[in-house]
């Protein structure tokens, strides 16, 4: 572990440093404010240690600017004249533990494997939502350079947003960008892929159910909504919803409470409804297949998503994106594609849009040469 120590009174400084480089650790020291924050906007420590009462910039004022530059790593507070306001302050404001002088050894240790421990979940925790929110945003053609700007100015609103594109575009991706963004981030995100859950069972996903209330309820179950509060709820091929499913969104949307199947009894949530569709949706309202009030209460903002063929200045950068991501996967052996290659596939039409080109990356990395060729392009793709 690497640490650095911020203290302006050198005997401070040099036992820190001795004791913890004798423990093992790789220690740096800084004698005032401005030296320990430009060694912490150099190097990533996994703990900065840094004193209160310091002349010119204070270990609080330290603190803070740390923690708007977004420097993640663990800070703990040292001083000889602390006492309980100073300490909540200090947790306060980001802080990981306050420690007062003299130091004890066994302390100081065991805060050190502490903000270990946290510096490893931090990790983990960024880790595990790469996998949950997969893939990435993608190109910068002018289609997509839209989408983002779209994504920017409506993100910090509470506007519903309808989603509208072909299968394979990547509409579920601007939803969770949406959310990301959003002052909702820190809260739940749940998808909801309406074509996957059969009519009969729509009502009971969305809004839950009691103990009782039909055959199989054996236990009370709360709905997508409930799940949602305060977040974000992502209504995926919504036209697909039934009619009397699209009728109780409808109320939620317009009253801000529910009632679970089988109860009477009203639930106030707090949700940002996203939905998105393959479909004509003005079709389907002409045909009596999507309520019309619905689709007003859901369209505030309309995001087109662009098809792969109308994007497709963003296949070189796809196809780099997919390499990468499908080799760190599957630990595949990395290969390059040739200008001729990425050529090729820029001539191809995608009806299956970018899911399908990911599926032809992969086929590529599987059975094309080291160097991936117009040829290998012809022989297994077109």
């Amino acid at each position: 572990m690497k640490i650095l120590v911020i203290d302006d009174e050198r005997a401070i400084r040099n036992s820190l440093k001795e004791i913890l480089s004798d423990e093992g650790y790789a220690v740096e020291t800084a004698e005032n404010g401005e030296e320990g924050l430009q060694a912490a906007d150099k190097e990533k420590y996994d703990v900065i240690f840094c004193d209160i009462k310091m002349p010119g910039m204070d270990g609080i004022e330290v603190l803070g600017k740390l923690v708007e530059a977004g420097i993640e790593t663990p800070v703990v507070m040292i001083s000889g004249h602390g006492d309980i306001d100073t300490a909540v302050e200090c947790i306060k404001k980001g802080a990981f533990d306050f420690i007062q002088k003299p130091l004890d050894l066994n302390r100081i240790l065991i805060t050190i494997k502490n903000a270990g421990d946290k510096a490893n979940l931090v990790t983990q925790t960024r880790i595990l939502k790469k996998k949950v929110y997969g893939q990435q945003m993608v190109g910068s053609s002018e289609p997509m350079r839209h989408i983002r700007e779209m994504i920017d100015k409506v993100a910090g609103t509470d506007a519903r947003v309808l989603i509208l594109g072909a299968n394979g575009t990547g509409k579920e991706l601007v939803a969770r960008s949406l959310h990301q963004t959003s002052n909702r981030s820190a809260m739940p995100y749940i998808e909801v892929n309406c074509a996957a859950i059969p009519s009969e069972l729509i009502e009971s996903e969305l809004f839950g159910h009691e103990k009782g209330s039909f055959t199989s309820a054996i236990k009370q179950h709360k709905g997508k909504f409930e799940q949602a509060d305060g977040g974000t709820l992502f209504l995926d091929e919504i036209g697909d919803m039934s009619l009397a499913a699209q009728a109780k969104v409808l109320r939620v949307l317009q009253e801000k409470k529910l009632s679970r199947v089988g109860s009477d009894k009203d639930i106030e949530v707090d949700v940002r409804v996203i939905a998105a569709t393959n479909k004509d949706i003005q079709h389907e309202i002409e045909e009596g297949r999507f309520r019309e009030d619905l689709y007003h209460r859901l369209s505030v903002i309309v995001i087109k998503v662009p098809t792969l063929d109308e994007r497709k200045d963003d296949i070189p950068e796809l196809v780099d994106y997919f390499v990468g991501q499908i080799c760190s996967e599957s630990a595949m052996k990395r290969k390059t594609f040739s200008p001729e290659a990425v050529k090729a596939l820029q001539e191809k039409s995608w009806t299956g849009n970018i899911r399908e080109l990911r599926n032809v990356v992969e086929r590529l990395l599987i059975l094309g040469d080291d160097v991936i060729s117009a040829q290998n392009v012809r022989d297994y793709v077109l």
